[in-house]
């Protein structure tokens, strides 16, 4: 099953070279939105003279994304930023819903997003109850019928969150997030898409 991938990544530069690091970033995004999967990108500083920048990218799934990080195109850009003295700290993957969801904390931020904006918080709460409770009712019935309900109230609860929390990071969020994406970004259902 694929989901969508955002890719964190932590740089640190050289005092003075901002107007080169946010024309590098534009020619990154630039190039990026040139392969398919791409979902956006943008950048944020925690402060408006910051050293460090942290930068955000989405691709629809794994594949799309090693395509675009192992392509000639991005070994290009990433060598051009050598003379910036751009260091690279650290960088972190997410899959599933909560990847766009995180609000950014500065006050400095350059949005070059092509892809959707976080949806309203009630709108994600709208969309986890959808497979949340359907889901919680199954494995507590299931739990019922392999006879858990016999075991103490926190070992029964151990249990079925055991089973819940795996299956709603994995399957159930990103299933249901590719399914409601029409309901999160606030556009038309795609039944009344299709009827023009």
């Amino acid at each position: 099953m694929s989901t969508p991938v955002t890719v964190s990544i932590t740089r640190h530069l050289d005092p003075g070279r901002e107007i080169e690091m946010t024309s590098w970033l534009q020619a990154g995004t630039s190039l990026a939105q040139r392969f398919p999967g791409f979902l956006g990108a943008g950048w944020v500083r925690p402060e408006a003279d910051s050293e460090t920048w942290h930068m955000l990218y989405r691709f629809a799934d794994a594949e799309s994304l090693k395509a675009w990080e192992d392509s000639p195109q991005r070994q290009w850009w990433r060598d051009s930023a050598a003379g910036l003295g751009v260091v690279e700290s650290r960088v972190e993957r997410r899959t599933g819903i909560e990847g766009w969801f995180d609000e950014p904390h500065s006050r400095d931020i350059r949005d070059l997003r092509v892809g959707p904006k976080a949806p309203p918080r009630w709108k994600q709460a709208v969309t986890i109850f959808l497979v949340f409770y359907p889901l919680s009712v199954l494995v507590n019935w299931l739990a019922g019928q392999a006879g858990v309900n016999d075991l103490t109230l926190l070992l029964r609860v151990f249990l079925v969150i055991a089973v819940m929390t795996p299956t709603m990071t994995y399957f159930a969020l990103p299933w249901i997030t590719r399914r409601m994406e029409w309901f999160l970004q606030g556009q038309p259902p795609p039944w009344r898409r299709a009827r023009g």
